[in-house]
């Protein structure tokens, strides 16, 4: 290892440290820093915020990948906190001077929180006061802390399409309240066009779309940072931009066209249910697991997701290799495989799960009833299901429903459900890495976590296939083959895209009895706790298949809401990102 920098001057170490990541010598620079400045906080301003200006830089230009910054983050708030008893002491007050005070929350009854914690490390490093409520934050708490802390700017964070809905509220609600700050729009489900459509109209002050962290620095910089021109400029340009991109949107929706509902079932997939389908469950019924084993679980983890947590785009181990990402994409797997190791040694996690397989057939058309026995009278479930109705040449219009053998037909088919998490026992260990100002290790567990639960809710479908259903016993796939899901049979979740309403975990998790099971609750918007779970129904079927239901009318919203007995309003409000209306 070169410690040739070990001999340069303290500043020129404090900087090396902050770009390379490196935390081995901090408080000892940091300290031999604190004799040399006549203030503590003179080596915050001076020597560090020198260094985080150059980890900025080379952010910005794309000369640093995400996982170094998150590292030279980690090397900051060390340094901070050595300093900080210091500074105290002095009754400095005063913390240094920052470019501008962020509050960043995920919304409420959403749990997911990488990305923005990814993006509260970027714009610290950007020389930003971040104050961050995390997860399941309620609009009020949001808006009176952004008020008493006297905030620049408002950033909102959900994962799930429930999130979309209250980022609305919250806007329309800074409306009422005659706020003026500059708001913020992150996360998986988001989008500029449903932020220009459904959140910018709500509120007359900046409304702006955030792809990722490396785009918020620019952003944060000319709503905040800048002068009030600039700032004026840049707001009124993205709202000038939103204001097209509605009016398109609006035309482009009144051009599409879509079938009744009776057209679209009667242009339902056609399957024929003269041919055989898949047997009888060896297990019919539901069944638990407990402290699954972790080692078997990482066995199908599929790594390319985990290198798009961080920013780094491409597909596994490809990413590996590759010219600019390779060497920093090594480097990450390197740590993560060794935390992996220590999950897996030392228990970190708990890995639960619970599965059912019962009898079933499709009812109404486009739901699917579950039934005690094989005599099929007595219901345990109905799950309620939307159709595409969009027009379309030469192809159906499909429905989950249409996967599995209709009552009339007088065929015994089978319906799977599961629940699976990998995120048992995690909040102590991440407590432990914030207690350390380690943001780089608190986001690869959550990122690892997220990956063993996609890997646990793989290896449980595999077992379902070849031994608890059995319909595919002699199945020989490797990882690479069940990654490009080249086993027959599907296993959807609700809240995407084959039905977008989440409102039908509520029914899964009747079945399968998953909180008592597997310790998986649901929040108030349905969004699974711990956030490293997964859920979703089990399809035997030869030609069932994923698939978007789109855009439906306010005709099958009615429909649907008499079948599941829900106010009409409700589902709107479950189903707001598919209306066609």
């Amino acid at each position: 290892r070169d410690l040739s920098w070990r001999n340069k001057p303290v500043a020129e170490r404090l900087s090396y440290a902050l770009v390379n990541g490196i935390v081995d010598y901090i408080e000892e620079d940091t300290e031999a820093a604190r004799q040399q400045y006549e203030r503590p906080l003179h080596v915050i301003e001076g020597p560090l915020m020198d260094g985080m200006n150059i980890v900025g830089d080379l952010f910005g230009s794309g000369k640093m990948f995400l996982p170094q910054v998150v590292k030279s983050a980690r090397v900051m708030k060390k340094a901070v906190a050595y300093l900080m008893p210091f500074m105290e002491a002095e009754k400095e007050g005063g913390a240094p001077s920052a470019a501008g005070k962020v509050l960043l929350a995920t919304v409420k009854g959403d749990v997911h929180d990488i990305g923005k914690n990814i993006v509260g490390v970027v714009l610290a490093c950007n020389n930003y006061e971040v104050i961050d409520l995390g997860v399941m934050v309620p609009m009020e708490k949001i808006l009176e802390a952004a008020v008493k802390e006297g905030v620049d700017l408002l950033g909102l964070s959900g994962l799930i399409t429930p999130s979309l809905d209250e980022m609305v509220y919250v806007a329309q609600e800074m409306e009422r309240r005659k706020m003026k700050l500059p708001l913020l729009i992150g996360g998986a489900t988001t989008s500029r066009i449903h932020t220009a459509v459904k959140i910018a109209p709500q509120y007359s002050g900046p409304v702006v779309h955030v792809l990722d962290a490396s785009k918020s620095v620019p952003v944060v910089n000319k709503l905040i940072s800048e002068s009030p021109e600039t700032r004026q400029q840049y707001a009124a340009g993205v709202r000038q931009e939103y204001e097209r991109m509605r009016v398109g949107h609006q035309a482009r929706q009144q051009a599409k066209t879509y079938r009744s509902l009776a057209d679209a079932r009667a242009n339902k997939l056609a399957i024929d249910w003269s041919q055989p389908i898949a047997p009888k469950p060896k297990l019919v019924g539901r069944r638990s697991f407990t402290g699954y084993d972790l080692a078997e679980i990482s066995r199908y983890i599929d790594w390319t997701p985990f290198f798009q947590t961080w920013q780094l785009r491409g597909r596994y181990p490809q990413i590996l290799q590759h010219p600019e990402k390779g060497p920093e994409a090594r480097k990450l797997f390197d740590d993560a495989r060794r935390m992996l190791e220590q999950i897996i040694k030392e228990q970190w996690l708990e890995a639960q799960a619970v599965i059912g397989l019962f009898p079933a057939n499709s009812v109404d058309e486009d739901d699917i009833a579950v039934y005690a026995t094989e005599e099929r009278q007595q219901l345990l479930a109905r799950f309620c299901n939307p159709r595409q109705q969009g027009m379309k040449q030469s192809a159906p219009n499909l429905s989950l429903g249409d996967f599995i053998a209709p009552r009339s037909t007088g065929l015994p088919d089978y319906l799977g459900a599961f629940a699976v998490t990998a995120g048992m026992g995690i909040e102590a260990h991440l407590q432990r890495f914030e207690a350390a100002h380690d943001d780089y290790n608190a986001i690869l567990l959550k990122a690892l976590a997220d990956r063993l639960a996609e890997a646990f809710a793989e290896h449980m479908h595999q077992r379902v296939r070849k031994e608890f259903w059995g319909y595919a016993p002699h199945e020989q796939l490797d990882n690479e083959s069940l990654i490009r899901e080249a086993y027959t049979g599907i296993r959807p979740a609700p809240g995407y895209p084959a039905n977008p309403d989440h409102s039908e975990k509520i029914t899964l998790f009747n079945l399968l009895d998953v909180e008592t099971q597997t310790g998986i609750r649901l929040t108030e918007s349905l969004a699974m706790y711990p956030a490293a779970s997964v859920s979703g129904l089990y399809f035997s079927h030869p030609e069932s298949r994923y698939f978007g239901i789109g855009r439906i009318t306010r005709e099958q919203v009615e429909d649907y809401a008499a079948r599941k007995g829900m106010p009409v309003a409700e589902v709107e409000r479950w189903m707001g990102a598919n209306l066609a209306y």
